[in-house]
């Protein structure tokens, strides 16, 4: 029942006009890359191994998890920034209270990244903060 919610998620997020109108990259894997390359110093954190394959995930990164928190947890759209900086102060723990065993990875993933990817967002100084929320709305953003 999860699962057909995320697919249903996903397609409508995909098929988003707004998105599908952006000669930017609309779909997460693309998104999550252009945030790294946007960010360098940032950490992938995609050590993971996934629970059905038994291997390392290398696509299963921070990034691409506080997309999948912030659009499909949350529900909050990708374009603006306000609503990333709501996303990135549940992670610093000043706005909602996150769920451990909702969080994108608890499910598929065989050690939860949760606490590992809060730390990192809790140690990020406020600069990087910032950096990263705007190539998160740069990257949705249709020019």
């Amino acid at each position: 029942m999860k699962r057909l919610l995320i697919l249903s998620l996903l397609t409508l997020f995909l098929s988003s006009p707004a998105l599908a109108q952006s000669s930017r990259p609309n779909r997460i894997q693309e998104a999550w890359q252009q945030v790294y390359k946007d960010n360098p110093n940032l950490p992938l954190e995609n050590q993971y191994v996934n629970r059905e394959t038994g291997k390392v995930d290398p696509n299963n990164t921070l990034v691409s998890r506080l997309i999948r928190y912030h659009y499909f947890i949350k529900g909050r759209p990708v374009s603006y920034r306000l609503d990333w900086k709501y996303t990135i102060a549940d992670f610093l723990g000043m706005n909602d209270i996150m769920q451990e065993n909702t969080y994108p990875g608890a499910e598929n993933l065989r050690k939860n990244p949760f606490e590992s990817d809060r730390a990192i967002i809790q140690n990020l100084n406020r600069k990087q903060r910032e950096a990263l929320i705007q190539s998160l709305v740069n990257v949705f953003t249709p020019r």
